[in-house]
């Protein structure tokens, strides 16, 4: 007997209304204690909370040291003042940097949308 022989007969079997409360209940309780959580890797929670500011902070510092940059360019060659130039120098590639994180995590989250989409087909 393999594996998918016994995938099926897991999905052939049904829980009773009951042991499906207990079961929700459960998770419930396992999901409210910080401990376990912690224990296994985090929790939901945090991870949320994760995503949450990383999706904030990172298309939000780009586009501050886009304007950074765009300014240290411009001033520095209107008044050519080579300490601008500079700054312009060390924010220019992190800005190109962080752009390319972004970029890289729009098209990962679109990877897994078009994936979810077909396997709904």
């Amino acid at each position: 007997m393999d594996d998918w022989d016994m995938w099926d007969r897991r999905e052939r079997t049904r829980l009773s209304p009951r042991e499906r409360l207990a079961l929700l209940e459960i998770e419930a309780h396992l999901r409210e204690d910080r401990g376990f959580a912690r224990r296994m890797g985090g929790g939901a929670h945090r991870e949320r909370a994760d995503r949450a500011h990383r999706r904030i902070w990172l298309p939000t510092g780009v586009l501050l040291l886009a304007l950074a940059s765009a300014f240290c360019a411009v001033m520095g060659i209107r008044t050519a003042d080579p300490g601008l130039l500079w700054c312009f120098a060390v924010l220019w590639p992190l800005t190109l940097f962080q752009a390319f994180r972004l970029l890289c995590r729009l098209a990962r989250r679109r990877g897994r949308a078009a994936e979810r989409a077909s396997s709904w087909l």
